[in-house]
């Protein structure tokens, strides 16, 4: 036996996937802040209910429109300068949000917060498709999202406390600095695989030897059209966009409307509402763990990998789901406790980010996690405006949490009937030096 085969790998990949997570925390802290800002901004400011719902989707309009761009972006300048670029500006955005008097200045300004956010997720994907082998995969995805919830979870009562205390403004000023010293950190910490000098031999053996992409580049990259119009051709890919689209639109709800939620139908003081949000947040995290550790489990236990990435999807959809329950109670108690589990289903599903390293062409990670992303988050569009309107014209939530069952009904359609097995495709120069 060898001294390589002797040598006892490295763990540099959880320390990179420890950078994942923090950014992910505050990738979220970013975007829920307004959700938490809204009753007072809408007060400050007279917006109305549908007022606020296009409000909360200006970040999607960008966001979405820009994910394309965004992964070709990545591919380009590779995983380390996209990250440091996105974050530093969707941070600065962020202060500029405080600055914000007036409804078309605040829709620009989340519009911008919006577009320069686009690469983060599809970064998180390419970053986990190179640094973990495919039986670690959804377990990294899912303790990258888990940071969404924690970071939820557990500052949501502190921004409730500094709007209590300070004013709604000043939750955009903290969250935007803390972003602009993180990306700073990303700069100085984050290498490729083959460029990090804190990963030896025999761990970057294990992860290409597992399917992870070791020999990912950080030197640009040319992306052709050809390749975006590719990921549109396999019903695998379209199968997970439809998926994403489905468990974005819960997601959504909880990001938007739901401290409002608490506030307008359930008469909760804000800092009672900051501290019920909590329980549904933590059911999403617990749902995150799960899922990952369950699609891995089965994967390493023998089974398939299409039943080790589908069945968790599939029963976090079903359960998300439940959010239809909400109507039929009366209960305080019983409210969050459907909310819990509505998004602990939504939780669970966000392995679906796993099935992009999975599926996706060799050539076209980031790219696939961009046009992935894109089609979820148009649900980031259409979910706040929907709702807006719902409560305008019905002055309740009822139709609200049937949308979101209806979607989530599609979402477990898609994963049964469309997406069929999970393999990776061959990349399109592949495909093109065969024909």
């Amino acid at each position: 036996m060898t001294m390589q085969q002797l040598q006892k790998k490295t763990k540099k990949r959880w320390f990179i996937l420890s950078l994942l997570f923090v950014l992910t925390a505050i990738n979220y802290l970013d975007r829920t802040n307004m959700a938490v800002a809204a009753s007072s901004m809408s007060q400050e400011l007279e917006f109305n209910a549908a007022t606020m719902g296009l409000l909360f989707s200006a970040f999607s309009w960008a966001y979405g429109l820009m994910q394309i761009p965004g992964g070709w972006f990545i591919e380009y300048v590779g995983s380390r300068i996209s990250y440091t670029v996105s974050l530093f500006f969707w941070s600065l955005f962020t202060i500029f949000m405080g600055l914000g008097n007036s409804f078309a200045s605040l829709f620009g300004i989340r519009l911008a917060i919006g577009a320069t956010e686009a690469p983060a997720f599809p970064t998180n994907s390419r970053v986990v498709a190179s640094w973990f082998p495919a039986k670690e995969r959804a377990t990294a995805t899912s303790i990258y999202t888990a940071g969404e919830f924690i970071g939820l979870a557990f500052l949501t009562p502190v921004l409730f406390w500094i709007l209590e205390n300070y004013g709604w403004r000043e939750i955009f000023y903290v969250t935007g600095v803390i972003g602009i010293l993180a990306s700073i950190v990303w700069y100085f910490l984050y290498r490729e695989p083959s460029e990090n000098s804190g990963a030896n031999q025999a761990e970057l053996d294990y992860i290409r030897e597992g399917g992870g992409l070791v020999e990912t580049k950080s030197e640009k990259q040319s992306i052709t059209w050809s390749q975006v119009t590719y990921l549109f051709k396999h019903r695998q890919l379209l199968g997970i966009y439809l998926g994403q689209f489905a468990n974005t639109s819960t997601m959504y709800f909880f990001l938007t409307w739901f401290p409002t939620y608490l506030v307008m139908s359930k008469q909760l003081p804000l800092l009672k509402a900051g501290v019920y949000a909590v329980i549904p947040y933590i059911g999403a995290l617990c749902g995150v763990l799960l899922g990952g550790y369950w699609s891995d489990t089965m994967l390493r236990r023998g089974a398939s990998l299409s039943k080790a990435r589908k069945l968790p999807i599939i029963c976090g959809l079903l359960c998300s789901m439940t959010i239809l329950g909400a109507n039929y109670v009366d209960s305080l108690n019983a409210v969050i406790a459907i909310m819990a589990l509505a998004f602990f289903g939504q939780g669970m599903a966000a392995i679906v980010w796993s099935t992009v390293g999975d599926i996706a062409p060799s050539d076209s990670v980031a790219l696939a996690g961009g046009v992935f992303n894109f089609i979820g988050n148009l649900a980031g569009i259409i979910t706040p405006i929907v709702i807006g309107l719902i409560v305008q014209f019905t002055g309740s939530f009822v139709g609200a949490m049937i949308f979101i069952s209806c979607i989530a009904a599609l979402g477990v359609f898609s994963f049964l009937f469309i997406v069929g097995d999970i393999h990776r495709i061959e990349a399109l120069h592949h495909d093109e030096s065969q024909s």
